[in-house]
């Protein structure tokens, strides 16, 4: 049996193989991932991202504590399958600890000293990875999702105002002035936030901030967004003359507000509309072969997603091209078969 399933995975083309004149294929793995789905992900992916381990909480949970070892596992697979690799994420308003923003008697920290720390340990993190990481999200989803705002709350901004994207910029680069900068960010297609997001980014850009790239997290479903706001998006980011990687793709069977929760299994009639969606989106990817230098998704296969119990507790989800027993779906074949 496992003979026969050596000759049948042998004759399925690899995923970053059919994209190499396009953009790097990246997964988003994780320390159990990369057991796991090991031979999936070295077979598949040619670029790979943190998903959680390289986060603030994960790597710098005390002051005076640095805790690497799920971090270096990742990196040490990369290095052995001669993978690139994406470090995500230096500079967020989730997953960073309280001390971060509090003094020795638990008050707010003032401005200087959260600037002191944010250089302390990105220059910690950024140079223990110097020479593995080509590129990093240096800034993770500052942008609101609503009103007239342009940033969305966080102690970040309570404490340093908006200077702290771009102080994350100029540490990072500091530290590794070869890596590609991204900011990185969801609902990067919906009108109203990639607006703000454009904003941003020219404003970054005119004050000289070393930001080089736009990070398309492109966590998108079935129904939205449509493809004329994905590439009214790609073009706008573009036009600022930065390089575009979508960093956190996958294709929801459900719009964010729909709470069905009574699937079992992927119903065929909408692993064809995920496969037909997939494939229009991949088409007009690569369309943009020549501003895109990267898709990643986030997850290697269906048996393992974030979307799963999020945001519906108990409930499965199947966003990724291979499915739970890391077979290509429908969606894979369309996307690689697809001009």
């Amino acid at each position: 049996m496992s003979e026969l399933v050596d000759n049948i995975n042998r004759s399925i083309p690899k995923l970053y193989e059919a994209f190499q004149d396009c953009f790097d294929i990246g997964a988003a793995v994780n320390p159990r991932t990369i057991v796991q789905a090991g031979d999936l992900i070295a077979n598949h992916y040619n670029s790979l991202t943190a998903e959680n381990e390289m986060k603030f909480e994960r790597l710098h949970p005390a002051e005076d504590k640095y805790t690497f070892e799920a971090a270096d596992k990742i990196v040490d697979f990369a290095r052995k399958h001669g993978k690139k690799l994406r470090g995500h994420t230096l500079v967020w308003h989730n997953q960073t600890p309280d001390w971060l923003f509090q003094d020795d008697d638990g008050g707010r920290v003032d401005r200087d000293t959260l600037f002191a720390r944010m250089k302390s340990h990105i220059d910690t993190v950024v140079k223990r990875y110097k020479g593995d990481i080509f590129a990093w999200d240096v800034v993770n989803e500052a942008i609101a999702d609503e009103g007239s705002d342009l940033l969305r709350p966080s102690k970040w901004l309570d404490i340093a105002g908006p200077a702290f994207i771009a102080k994350a910029f100029e540490f990072a680069h500091e530290a590794d002035p070869n890596a590609l900068l991204f900011y990185n960010d969801y609902n990067e297609s919906h009108p109203l936030k990639r607006d703000k997001i454009y904003t941003l980014l020219k404003s970054l850009i005119k004050q000289g901030v070393p930001v080089n790239g736009m990070g398309l997290q492109a966590h998108w479903n079935l129904f939205d967004p449509g493809l004329d706001d994905i590439r009214s998006a790609i073009e706008m980011y573009a036009s600022l003359g930065l390089v575009l990687h979508l960093t956190e793709m996958d294709m929801s069977f459900f719009q964010f507000d729909d709470r069905r929760a009574d699937l079992t299994a992927p119903p065929e009639e909408m692993l064809e509309l995920q496969a037909r969606q997939y494939e229009a989106v991949f088409d007009l990817l690569r369309e943009y072969r020549d501003v895109i230098d990267s898709v990643t998704f986030w997850g290697s296969a269906d048996d393992y997603t974030w979307l799963n119990d999020f945001p519906v507790r108990g409930r499965k989800n199947w966003p990724l091209l291979f499915d739970e027993k890391h077979q290509p779906k429908p969606s894979f074949w369309r996307v690689v078969e697809g001009r």
